[in-house]
């Protein structure tokens, strides 16, 4: 396979091997899988561990993981492509594609209950969903607050239903801050994904597959896995706050925040299609648009001053504290 070759540089790995290996000597991770790209060129790939470590399977290059979050690559590049077709401004409000979210109100920051709001100063536009500053949620990051508890409760989170109905859902729950004036790593992706089904007509999944998988060739990536003899062991710590406590679990999902299935040399390849299309593929580098607009979307677009929300602070800073060194569990294969 083309993507497969290595070439040889000046770079020295085996520390960052060697570091891999004590992870999954010491119980942390069940196994790696690893490859690192300078520009278009694959330098260095490395399998340590198992794709399956009751059965003793050796993790293999060709195994497919669940990427989780790496979907919102693709959803982004997704809706990319219908804004570079021109059927929206980044600044549009989503309102107009997805009625459902107008008239957003705002939890006050000394709220008790989901009924302390204020009008949110300015809707949610397509540009903030793809920054992450839309005041939106994602109830999994921020335990015992009041927003955790009602994305719960309400099971935004849901793969047993549609996009449309996850926006129904969202429409009766307020936003954490007000659109453009704070960061929080939320559900906002998924919008962007229903934002696609609106305009394109088609199913997400659908959409995808016809405009980005399936013209990439990407045949080991979508919703469902292509081969599940191999398809990773999925093995989890005791919770997302707790990554170095013992514990294992072998659920899967299929929704967006959930996540796509994909082997590692297909995340190559969609590195690759990303760097090109932001201009820093190098001599290979082939843009897919020379407008600047489109250009942009390769660089940061968070303002300088625009704080990270203070509860992903005290996410990071309550994960920092239960990482201690020598600590043991089983977590993810992810690439």
């Amino acid at each position: 396979m083309e993507d497969m070759k290595v070439t040889a540089t000046g770079y020295d790995f085996r520390p960052a091997h060697a570091a891999m290996q004590r992870y999954v000597d010491g119980n942390l991770l069940s196994g790696f899988s690893s490859a690192v790209l300078v520009g278009r060129d694959l330098v260095d790939v490395k399998c340590i561990g198992w794709a399956d470590k009751e059965a003793q399977i050796p993790l293999r290059v060709d195994h497919i993981f669940r990427v989780f979050s790496n979907t919102k690559l693709i959803t982004s590049c997704a809706a990319l492509l219908l804004f570079e077709e021109g059927h929206f401004q980044l600044d549009d409000p989503i309102e107009q594609f997805i009625p459902q979210l107008a008239n957003r109100r705002v939890l006050r920051s000394d709220a008790t209950s989901l009924d302390q709001t204020e009008p949110a100063v300015r809707p949610i536009t397509i540009r903030h969903l793809m920054s992450h500053s839309s005041g939106l949620s994602y109830g999994l990051l921020d335990p015992g607050t009041l927003i955790f508890n009602a994305y719960n409760e309400r099971k935004v989170i849901n793969p047993a239903t549609t996009l449309a109905q996850m926006m129904d859902v969202l429409a009766g729950l307020p936003l954490v801050f007000h659109p453009g004036t704070s960061w929080e790593y939320s559900v906002a992706t998924d919008v962007l994904a229903r934002l696609v089904e609106v305009i394109s007509g088609e199913r997400f999944d659908a959409f995808i597959q016809s405009r980005i998988l399936g013209p990439l060739g990407m045949v080991d990536t979508g919703f469902v896995a292509s081969d599940r003899n191999r398809l990773v062991a999925f093995y989890t710590g005791a919770g997302p706050h707790r990554p170095y406590e013992a514990g294992t679990d072998s659920r899967g999902r299929r929704a967006i925040s959930g996540g796509l299935f994909a082997s590692r040399p297909e995340a190559e390849r969609r590195q690759r299609v990303g760097l090109d299309l932001a201009g820093h593929g190098g001599a290979h580098s082939k843009p897919a648009s020379g407008r600047p607009d489109v250009a942009r979307a390769g660089h940061d677009q968070v303002d300088d001053d625009q704080p990270v929300s203070s509860r992903c602070v005290d996410t990071l800073s309550r994960l920092r504290r239960t990482a201690r060194p020598g600590a043991r569990a089983r977590g993810s294969a992810d690439p």
